[in-house]
């Protein structure tokens, strides 16, 4: 090692370490962070910045997690959040108050998660996972977010509310009228001729209806669709038969 470091130089060597770390763990050992690609969101939602490592060594105590953000309209990335052995949250700018910690670096998980999203949030999100002596292979990966507009929606208590303010009312006229067209209103009883008290009708004198009469039943139709008037002179008629007829000799 020392002829190939003067032959050739101290930097050539740490070149081919570097290139040969993650196929020579136990001369170097690597790191390898995974996020999604690309993320789509909608104003308002809360997104979770999913953020993945693995790692030949045990987290600890040393271990650093960073997220960064670079605007879609360009510019350096800016940090604002980072861990390390807890969690330190923006206490400024546009991620202030909207970013919840959300990993398990045991677990190998450094996931954040942003709190009603913007427009002015779309850009590029950076997950930096460092656990000494893991200082090589992938530490970085990135996620594009795209947040749009909501669309408008209607609310079903909306939906619910306005149908049956105009159902309802519609069903029971529709109701009330085909209960006239099933029970037509019966017509008034024409004036009766007046007769003697002691005038008696055929069938009569045996208390009974003549031959072949028959009886008119009056139906719940009949009931709903009459007068006041009708309706007394049925109840008076039914409790007391004689009483209409002594009324009627009156005039």
């Amino acid at each position: 090692m020392r002829r190939l470091c003067r032959r050739n130089g101290g930097a050539h060597v740490l070149l081919l370490l570097c290139w040969l770390g993650c196929w020579a763990p136990s001369t170097v050992s690597c790191i390898k962070v995974n996020t999604p690609p690309e993320l789509h969101a909608s104003k308002g939602d809360t997104v979770k910045l999913s953020c993945t490592f693995t790692s030949t060594s045990t987290p600890t105590s040393k271990m650093i997690i960073d997220w960064s953000y670079r605007p879609q309209t360009g510019g350096p990335p800016q940090n604002f959040f980072h861990f390390s052995s807890r969690a330190f949250h923006p206490q400024d700018g546009q991620f202030k108050q909207r970013i919840e910690w959300a990993g398990t670096p045991a677990r190998g998980d450094a996931s954040i998660a942003l709190i009603n999203a913007s427009l002015s949030d779309n850009g590029t999100f950076t997950c930096s996972v460092r656990n000494p002596p893991d200082v090589h292979g992938s530490p970085t990966s990135h996620t594009v977010l795209t947040v749009t507009p909501k669309a408008p929606s209607i609310r079903f208590t909306d939906i619910a509310v306005l149908l049956a303010a105009i159902l309802l009312p519609s069903a029971v006229i529709t109701l009330i009228l085909i209960g006239r067209m099933l029970c037509p209103k019966k017509q008034k009883h024409q004036p009766k001729s007046t007769r003697s008290p002691i005038e008696v009708t055929e069938g009569e004198e045996y208390g009974m209806d003549p031959h072949g009469a028959k009886v008119n039943r009056t139906t719940c139709c009949d009931l709903y669709l009459m007068d006041s008037d009708d309706e007394y002179e049925y109840y008076t008629e039914k409790k007391d038969p004689g009483l209409r007829e002594d009324a009627e000799s009156q005039f």
